[in-house]
C-alpha cells in the first residue's frame, strides 16, 4: 500500500510542478508578447528538437528611462537582483546604479554568456553558447526590453534554451521550474528599483566601498577588459574567449 500512496505523492507532485513551470514560463505576458519575433529567436534556429522559450513581462510605474540603467548594468557588477543568497553568494545585489560600472557594450562577458545584441535604451540580448545541466548540453539565450508607455514601463523578459543528449527533456523541464523561480524574483527586483529608487546613484545605507566585488560575488569581463567579481567565480573567461573567437570583441581589446 505504501508503493501505491508513495506513487500517487511523486505523481501528484509532478503534476503541480508541471503546472508551476508553464505558468511561470508567460507569467505576467501577453499573448501577443510571447507569439512576437524579437532579437535573438534566431540564434537557436538550426540546433537541437528540444527547445525551450520562456516569456514574462511586467509593468513598472516608472518611465523606461529609469528601467533601462538596471537593466544596463545587471550581471556586470550590480548583481542579479534575484535571491541574493542562491545566485549571488549572498552578496546583496545593488540598490543605486553604480558609478563605477560602464555602460554595456557587446561582447561584455558574464556567467550568463556574452552580450551579443545591444540597442541602448530599449533592449539587451545575452548569448550562453553551451555548457553542461544536469547531464544534458544546453544552449540559452536572455533578452530584456524595455519600452515606454508616458511615464510607465513595459518590461519582457525572454529566456530560451535548446538542449541535447539523453537527459536533454528532463534538463529542460527543470530548467524551466527553476528559472521561474529565479526570473520571476529578478523581474520584480528590477520592477522594485526603478519605482523605489528611480536613478539614484548612490545608497545611502550601503555606500560604495570601490571594491568591485562588493555588489556581485560571480566574474564577468567587460568588454575593453575591466573585471569585476570575484576572478574564478563561472565561466567569465570561457565567453570572453567565445566572444572574441565570433569576432564581437577585437582580439587585441
Amino acid at each position: 500500500m505504501w508503493i501505491v500512496v508513495a506513487g500517487a505523492i511523486l505523481l501528484v507532485g509532478f503534476l503541480l510542478l508541471t503546472w508551476f513551470g508553464r505558468w511561470g514560463a508567460r507569467w505576467g505576458a501577453t499573448p501577443e508578447e510571447i507569439a512576437m519575433p524579437l532579437p535573438g529567436d534566431e540564434w537557436l534556429e538550426g540546433g537541437p528538437p528540444v527547445r525551450l522559450r520562456m516569456t514574462r513581462a511586467a509593468w513598472v510605474e516608472a518611465p523606461a528611462e529609469h528601467v533601462w540603467p538596471w537593466l544596463a548594468q545587471l550581471g556586470r557588477g550590480a548583481g542579479w537582483y534575484s535571491y541574493d543568497r542562491l545566485d549571488n553568494g549572498g552578496r546583496g545585489s545593488a540598490r543605486h546604479i553604480v558609478s563605477w560600472i560602464p555602460a554595456p557594450r557587446l561582447g561584455d562577458a558574464a556567467p550568463i554568456g556574452y552580450l551579443r545584441h545591444l540597442e541602448p535604451g530599449r533592449e539587451l540580448a545575452w548569448w550562453l553558447g553551451g555548457g553542461r545541466f544536469l547531464g544534458a548540453y544546453l544552449r540559452g539565450v536572455m533578452l530584456y526590453r524595455v519600452t515606454g508607455e508616458g511615464a510607465r514601463a513595459r518590461l519582457v523578459v525572454r529566456i530560451q534554451s535548446d538542449a541535447r543528449g539523453l537527459l536533454a527533456r528532463p534538463a529542460t523541464w527543470l530548467f524551466r521550474i527553476l528559472d521561474t523561480i529565479m526570473a520571476r524574483r529578478q523581474i520584480l527586483g528590477i520592477q522594485e528599483r526603478a519605482e523605489r529608487y528611480g536613478t539614484r546613484r548612490d545608497d545611502p545605507a550601503r555606500p560604495e566601498s570601490g571594491a568591485r566585488d562588493q555588489f556581485q560575488l560571480y566574474h564577468a569581463i567587460c568588454a575593453d577588459g575591466a573585471e569585476v567579481g570575484v576572478p574564478g567565480k563561472e565561466d567569465a573567461p570561457k565567453w570572453r574567449a567565445a566572444a572574441i573567437e565570433d569576432g564581437v570583441v577585437a582580439r587585441s581589446t
